[in-house]
């Protein structure tokens, strides 16, 4: 009775929470729209054109510690609201940016939402992390990811259909008309984003005030034991190396899951498949992660620990980034979709391997895996430097700018073999390091 009691009272925190996440899903993904969109209206490089990325992803870099000490201050129900509310008002940025069609602008919008959801999910992770049973974890977090994913194909379909409908006819015409009309085709375009933006921000407003009155218990976290084998006690979070090489896997793994979300839409139109179909395959990558998230909550742990998890995860990614580069058109498509597959473990199973035995320094070292989700802002940049580069030099040596632009798209995924090599090295031998007496 006590057991079907505790699963009543956590039952409604957990539909709230994976409304959260389907939020900041939600927001997050619409980004993969966004980039051919914001590309377009101002006239970008491909390395430009990813500080869409940039700027959504740096925010956990500078938001992240300030985020834990305003959660510490006010609560985690407070924070989620306050998170919701800044969402909010980066939605209305969007609309003078629309107005100006000025780059930083928009930037500067998507970083404003990008710190709003700073702050939910440095409150909500370890919100669901704690709210029941420390073993059913992994399930809550699974379940929170599909909430996450679901949202996230729900955003790139429709921002894909309201941003990119007609814009291949679009950029056929700008090739041909004056410049004052040029102008005012790129203006139109632009003042496509105000509805749905506006549309957002209120959703958020309503919801950031609701959210106060949800009905989500106080929780805390039970401090964690320190060892006592009769080892010095650790004084300094520089002390454990397997965290630091826990943030530097979370790092690079961020990265290329952004790398599989929001550069396949660019990719798909850079092969010269019509934008009509192309604005579809973020949904790929996301379905593929929801699929493995749903056989992670199965699977894990009864079947196959997380450990193992994320052994596979990464060996599959590396094969993955292999087959993406060799192969061309709609199949080479697929495989970067794939990488959905790939990567969806990856987050669940690198948490409790870079916490254990963190004892005091939990809250510290949570703040410093948060910040690892920067891996965003600056992976994606790096694949369209790769692209613009290695464009211009087959252009140089006399390609034509349409097979440039595919076979330098495709080169630009070489980028995600050094990061599955990290996420291997982790999983193999790098969580284990500085603990092995411990474990021993």
């Amino acid at each position: 009775m006590a057991n079907s009691a505790q699963k009543n009272s956590t039952l409604v925190p957990i539909i709230i929470i994976a409304g959260l996440f389907f939020i900041f899903g939600f927001v997050t993904w619409i980004n993969g729209a966004l980039i051919p969109f914001m590309k377009t209206i101002n006239e970008l490089t491909d390395a430009e054109s990813y500080l869409v990325a940039s700027a959504s992803y740096i925010s956990f870099v500078v938001m992240a510690l300030p985020a834990s000490s305003i959660i510490n201050k006010i609560g985690y129900k407070k924070g989620m609201s306050l998170g919701l509310i800044i969402m909010a008002i980066g939605a209305l940025v969007f609309i003078p940016a629309a107005n100006a069609r000025t780059y930083w602008m928009f930037l500067t919008a998507i970083f404003i939402q990008g710190a709003g959801m700073t702050l939910l999910q440095t409150a909500s992770n370890p919100y669901i992390t704690i709210l029941g049973p420390i073993e059913s974890a992994a399930k809550r977090i699974a379940i929170m990811g599909i909430a996450n994913k679901v949202a996230g194909s729900l955003g790139s379909v429709i921002f894909g259909a309201i941003l990119l409908s007609g814009i291949d006819e679009i950029k056929d015409k700008l090739a041909t008309v004056d410049a004052t009309e040029k102008a005012s085709l790129l203006d139109t375009m632009a003042d496509s984003v105000i509805t749905p933006y506006i549309a957002m921000a209120v959703v958020l407003f309503i919801l950031g005030i609701l959210i106060r009155k949800a009905p989500l218990p106080h929780v805390e976290a039970a401090p964690i034991e320190e060892s006592s084998s009769g080892e010095k006690a650790k004084s300094s979070i520089f002390q454990f190396p397997h965290l630091w090489l826990g943030v530097l896997a979370l790092f690079v793994y961020v990265g290329v899951e952004v790398v599989a979300g929001d550069t396949i839409i660019a990719y798909g139109i850079s092969l010269d498949i019509p934008v009509e179909q192309a604005k579809f395959f973020t949904l790929f990558t996301l379905m593929a992660m929801v699929a493995t998230y749903a056989l992670g909550v199965i699977l894990i742990p009864k079947y196959i620990s997380q450990a193992f998890a994320l052994k596979a995860s990464a060996i599959l990614g590396i094969v993955l980034s292999f087959c993406i580069v060799f192969t061309t058109g709609f199949t080479s498509v697929l495989f970067v979709a794939a990488l959905g597959i790939a990567n969806a473990l990856v987050w669940p199973a690198i948490w409790p391997l870079a916490l254990t035995g963190m004892g005091k320094f939990t809250k510290t070292a949570s703040a410093l895996l948060i910040m690892a989700i920067s891996g965003g802002a600056i992976i994606p940049p790096l694949y369209g430097a790769f692209v613009d580069n290695k464009k211009e030099s087959l252009i140089v040596d006399g390609a034509n700018e349409v097979s440039a632009m595919a076979e330098a798209a495709s080169f630009g995924y070489w980028i995600l073999l050094p990061c599955y090599l990290i996420i291997f090295y982790y999983a193999f031998w790098g969580h284990k390091v500085g603990l092995k007496k411990v474990q021993s």
